[in-house]
């Protein structure tokens, strides 16, 4: 039979519908291979992330059930040495499953039961481990992929994004403090504004960051509350006196994190509103990052016709037929990963909304896009960071030229002369293309010496 295009040897495995074919060197199952068969839907495959998770909360499963005398030491050690191994990323050929399998994802849990029970039997010589009965002893499907979604979901924010998020952070700090001084003109609704300091703009971009860093922050504590202990519809049948307690225990001791068992596996099992919670806030920080990208690539914007009030770095050539063109490719590539992480807050949401009575059945789609957006957004700041946003240079001539020719400088007469007058100072001076200070002299408003004593631009910050 051919595998991948290739000639395979097959063995028989079984399951409580009979006996199936499988390549003889996968240490999948009977339960994975009628998936990997039934279910040849796209490209996107599990996330490495959750297969992770459930490495993590199968081992902390066999460390709970040994502690409460379900299971012996040798085969509690043996499930955790394979866990192991798929931590250390050794057995990653051996989970092969689309996302678009069961909304339980019950076929990735067995992808995970089997290939822990067959290379445990494997190292040990001799079968000893089942993968309903050991390796997912106490558990059910229906506890186990919520548990991996919110281990996955927690470690990845706080272990990939918040370094990728703190990184970008420090550099506009460093950015604020490195253009301390330099005055240029506000805009708003793109139209020209009151003067404003470069470090100002900067400092608002950076507590954008820091406030999503917060949100961010004040989802963990729903991803740290963990099924586990639920089994089947939340009432915990099959699992020991305590199990959820000590489950949680063993997932904090394995991970360092402070997890804990959800006070009401009713609503775990059926409710995916801690996900939709914190993707809101994923969604909170690509909205910042991309009026954060906006607002440098205007301001980068030129050389010669545009805003150009920032030296962008120049990163690869930007045109295929107009040479010497370059483009601000990182504030773009960090604009569509924000669309991206929108689009994905709306399949979130969706999936968090259905199943029926006891279990949410759109589970895998649910976390395949959360981690897309985690991991999306990472990799974007950095990439953001080291090429574009640690490279940038204030244009300061051309801010003071901007700064000194905007109409809206007129504001700071307001105080002298009025509003009115001012309006009319600035309409003057627009439509017969002179200076505000003659538009002022020439209506009568204010007399020079008193003109250059309260029009200071750089004192109206």
């Amino acid at each position: 039979m051919l595998y991948g295009g290739k000639e395979m040897d097959y063995r028989t495995e079984h399951d409580s519908m009979g006996e199936v074919q499988v390549p003889v060197e996968k240490y999948w199952g009977a339960q994975t291979q009628r998936s990997f068969e039934n279910f040849k839907i796209g490209t996107e495959k599990m996330p490495t992330e959750i297969i992770r998770a459930f490495a993590i909360l199968k081992k902390a499963a066999a460390m709970a059930n040994n502690r409460l005398g379900k299971l012996d030491e040798r085969r509690k050690t043996l499930i955790s040495d394979v866990c192991d191994e798929i931590l250390e990323g050794k057995l990653n050929e051996h989970f092969p499953l689309a996302v678009w399998q069961t909304g339980s994802g019950t076929q990735s849990n067995m992808n995970v039961n089997e290939v822990i029970a067959n290379r445990g039997n494997e190292v040990a010589g001799e079968k000893l481990l089942h993968p309903n009965d050991h390796a997912n002893m106490s558990q059910s499907s229906n506890d186990t992929f919520p548990t991996a979604m919110h281990i996955a979901a927690a470690l990845e924010i706080e272990e990939r994004l918040f370094p990728s998020l703190d990184t970008l952070i420090q550099s506009f700090d460093r950015l604020m403090q490195e253009n301390e001084g330099i005055v240029k003109t506000g805009r708003t609704h793109l139209q020209d504004a009151t003067p404003i300091s470069f470090s100002q703009e900067i400092s608002g971009w950076k507590v954008m960051l820091e406030k999503s860093m917060e949100m961010l922050k004040l989802s963990l504590p729903g991803l740290r509350e963990l099924a586990l202990g639920g089994t089947a519809v939340g009432t915990g049948l099959n699992t020991p006196k305590g199990f959820d307690v000590e489950v949680a225990k063993a997932v904090s001791e394995l991970t360092h994190k402070d997890f804990k068992t959800a006070d009401n596996k009713f609503h775990s099992l059926s409710s995916k509103d801690e996900l939709v919670f914190a993707h809101g806030a994923l969604k909170a920080l690509a909205a910042n990052l991309m009026k954060i990208a906006n607002d440098i690539r205007w301001l980068g914007s030129g050389p010669r016709c545009g805003l150009g009030e920032i030296f962008l770095p120049e990163n690869e050539p930007g045109s295929s037929i107009m040479p010497g063109k370059v483009n601000p490719t990182q504030c773009e590539a960090l604009t569509m990963v924000s669309v991206q992480v929108m689009a994905n807050d709306v399949a979130v949401g969706m999936a968090a909304s259905q199943g029926n009575f006891e279990l949410n059945v759109y589970m895998p789609v649910c976390i395949y896009n959360f981690l897309q957006s985690v991991r999306l957004l990472s990799d974007a700041m950095l990439s953001f960071n080291q090429n574009c946003v640690v490279g940038i240079k204030a244009n300061k001539e051309k801010m003071q030229e901007n700064l000194h020719r905007s109409l809206m400088l007129v504001t700071c007469l307001n105080p002298y002369i009025g509003y009115e007058n001012a309006a009319k100072t600035a309409k003057k001076a627009f439509q017969e293309n002179i200076s505000l200070k003659e538009a002022c002299l020439q209506l009568g408003f204010l007399t020079e010496e008193k003109f250059d004593e309260v029009f200071q631009p750089e004192e109206m910050i």
